[in-house]
């Protein structure tokens, strides 16, 4: 199942539309032998598309019309050092980038993308460049005391969570009918939700969750937990998608990611985004694919 919205965001979706008019056309399809020519061709024409999905604080456009989030700013560093001086957003639905990666409407998604297994057969994933837990928006005071997915199923609490998200199959995965899940666009539709009372408790990562809740006065973020995955628990990694084609990208894409961590310059630029150390992470890709 997938992984990862927008009071402040809201005015930034308009944005977005204007944005992304710009960055809608398809990019050149990459040759498909020896790991692709796909960053020859961005260094050659100096601009790399980014699918993303207008989600604080992975990857947005902020009040000014300017793109924004840890994945964007994390793409203009490493794609500079690669040679490829200018970003350009290319903003979608959540559940729409690993299609629009896989058709050529942009070159790599820059979301915060969970690395999972079912991702693992679409797409090619960098190392994560953050971990994160899980947290719930829930009501002030949190009075049906709910702190885990199995505190959601023992309490037959209302569940909500977001389009694509991983805390879809989290919650199944703790016996939550899956039919039961209201689904809703991002945290920004989750908390309204919350606060409206049609449900209890919206769940989400806890990046997401207590960025959402914080001019909130009916709502608040629970502790962060890890989810349990045959009950064992889970710690999320988001990273960058590629084309499966594009492994010299991923590959260059990589090297670079690594001297940013060895250096301490990737804390500096997440951090900013609301990131601390404890997102840091040396979780690999192939760890996540469950290769």
């Amino acid at each position: 199942m997938p992984g990862h919205t927008r009071r402040a965001l809201l005015a930034g979706v308009a944005a977005a539309g204007a944005l992304g008019a710009a960055g809608c056309s398809r990019v050149a399809t990459a040759s498909t032998t020896n790991g692709g020519d796909l960053l020859d061709r961005l260094k050659a024409q100096g601009v790399v598309r980014l699918g993303i999905a207008g989600e604080i604080p992975f990857g947005y456009i902020d009040k000014d019309g300017q793109l924004t989030g840890e994945a964007p700013k994390l793409a203009e560093a490493i794609f500079k050092r690669l040679g490829v001086g200018k970003v350009q957003p290319v903003p979608t639905e959540f559940g729409s980038l690993i299609p629009g990666l896989n058709s050529q409407q942009f070159d790599v998604v820059a979301a915060g993308m969970y690395v999972t297994p079912e991702r693992c057969e679409q797409v090619i994933f960098a190392d994560p460049d953050y971990q994160v837990l899980d947290s719930f928006v829930v009501r002030k005071g949190n009075p049906k005391g709910l702190h885990t997915y199995k505190d959601v199923v023992a309490k037959k609490a209302k569940f909500a969570t977001g389009t694509g998200y991983a805390q879809i199959q989290h919650a199944v995965d703790a016996g939550y009918k899956q039919s039961d899940i209201l689904i809703v666009p991002d945290q920004v539709a989750g908390l309204n939700a919350v606060e409206a009372g049609r449900v209890d408790v919206f769940a989400g990562t806890a990046l997401t969750t207590r960025a959402v809740v914080k001019k909130s006065a009916k709502a608040e973020s629970t502790r962060p937990f890890a989810p349990l995955a045959d009950g064992k628990p889970r710690i999320d990694g988001g990273a960058f998608a590629f084309r499966p084609t594009e492994t010299k990208l991923r590959d260059a894409f990589n090297v670079e990611l690594h001297k940013l961590k060895k250096s301490g310059e990737l804390f500096r630029i997440l951090r900013p985004f609301g990131f601390t150390k404890a997102e840091m992470t040396d979780l690999t890709a192939k760890e996540l694919c469950g290769a």
